[in-house]
């Protein structure tokens, strides 16, 4: 019995010991100097060095550090400049093992979230370097078709890392990780995605670590940034020339028809059951995959009061553009505003938010995108 006191007491005493600090340790090879730092960021995400260690002859080292705050923080390990980012909480014991490129080779092990640190580091760093050997590709081509090509293969890989950004964000929205995507850019990138529309992405990030980490002081950053975001968004508002909508999806999140400024808009009004939904849908989804990448966006209104029968036929249909609903049906304040007496109706809208056409479809709907674009 006294035995299995003593193995208690010590169990217990272990984790008092633990849980104040946050152990880290592994094996670096291929760094070119013995000395690694132990970066803190704050929220500012600016960082300052907190400690360092020395590896053995083997590259292997352990630190551990003081945690005196119980939220989640972001540190980086920095060795010669090169830097592996993990998120870290008190009580954490960390491994991280790197071999060659210690920033583009490393595995982690023992947080949940600096994994999922690792994923959106590699997904940036990967695409960047795909993009920069497509740069240099270019410049040293003469062919004006195969510049032109190569154009085309550059646009399509920056939208591609782009989507998986924002796919990473959407899926981890309740993650620090999310968090830290979302101020990540590729080389000479100033915005998440499409620039006034980021404002959705912030939020979304923001209301769900707030209902997991309430009191982290990473909040207070995003929070300013969405308070910058809106308050462009009401001046670009007072310039509009068509009426303004601030409508949700289907998860709650509100998407403005202004954050979209800038692009070519369709504003789609449609029902889920009306009996042409479907073909009318598969025409616009030819337009949209032709043109959607060179700046044209749909902007689809469900006119209907059922979010189940809603919902369902957005995910059938696999629509790929915003779709948005009120759920209040023909009593929807959208149709007041764009004063749509039969649905379908649409309306085209120009880089410089002018209203240019009404219920065009098909053929004549893709010739005038086109010109616009």
């Amino acid at each position: 019995m006294k035995r299995i006191f003593i193995l208690i007491a010590a169990a217990v005493a272990a984790v008092a010991c633990n849980s104040g600090n946050i152990k880290l340790d592994g094996r670096l090879i291929g760094c070119d100097t013995t000395m690694v730092y132990i970066e803190s960021l704050g929220a500012s995400l600016g960082g300052r060095v907190i400690d360092s260690v020395r590896t053995d002859e083997r590259g292997k080292f352990s630190i551990k550090l003081n945690a005196d705050d119980e939220q989640i923080a972001l540190y980086n390990i920095n060795c010669n400049g090169q830097r592996i980012p993990l998120l870290l909480a008190k009580g954490d014991a960390v491994t991280v093992n790197s071999v060659g490129s210690i920033a583009r080779n490393y595995e982690v092990s023992g947080s949940e979230e600096s994994a999922l640190l690792k994923k959106i580091t590699f997904l940036m760093q990967d695409g960047a370097a795909r993009l920069d050997s497509l740069s240099t590709c270019f410049a040293g081509l003469t062919d004006e078709a195969a510049r032109q090509q190569l154009l085309k293969d550059y646009t399509q890989e920056y939208y591609r890392i782009k989507r998986g950004q924002i796919q990473f964000i959407v899926e981890n929205a309740s993650s620090m990780a999310a968090l830290y995507a979302l101020y990540q850019r590729l080389p000479n990138d100033g915005v998440l995605f499409n620039g006034d529309n980021d404002v959705v992405y912030y939020r979304m990030v923001a209301d769900s670590i707030e209902a997991r980490y309430p009191t982290s002081p990473y909040l207070s950053l995003v929070r300013r940034d969405i308070a910058a975001m809106e308050l462009v968004g009401t001046a670009i508002t007072s310039q509009l020339n068509y009426p303004d909508l601030d409508m949700p999806d289907m998860f709650g999140n509100k998407i403005r028809l202004s954050s979209l400024q800038g692009k070519v808009i369709l504003v789609d009004f449609w029902s889920a059951l009306a009996g042409n939904s479907n073909q009318l849908n598969a025409e616009l989804k030819e337009s949209y995959e032709k043109y959607s990448e060179r700046g044209f966006e749909i902007y689809q209104i469900g006119v209907d009061n059922s979010k189940a029968i809603w919902v369902s036929a957005v995910q059938e249909q696999n629509l790929p553009w915003i779709s948005v609903c009120d759920l209040r049906g023909t009593a929807s304040t959208a149709l007041t505003l764009y004063n749509v007496q039969n649905l379908p109706a649409n309306f085209l809208i120009d880089r410089e938010g002018n209203i240019v056409a009404k219920n065009v479809y098909g053929a004549e709907l893709e010739k005038r995108v086109a010109a616009l674009l």
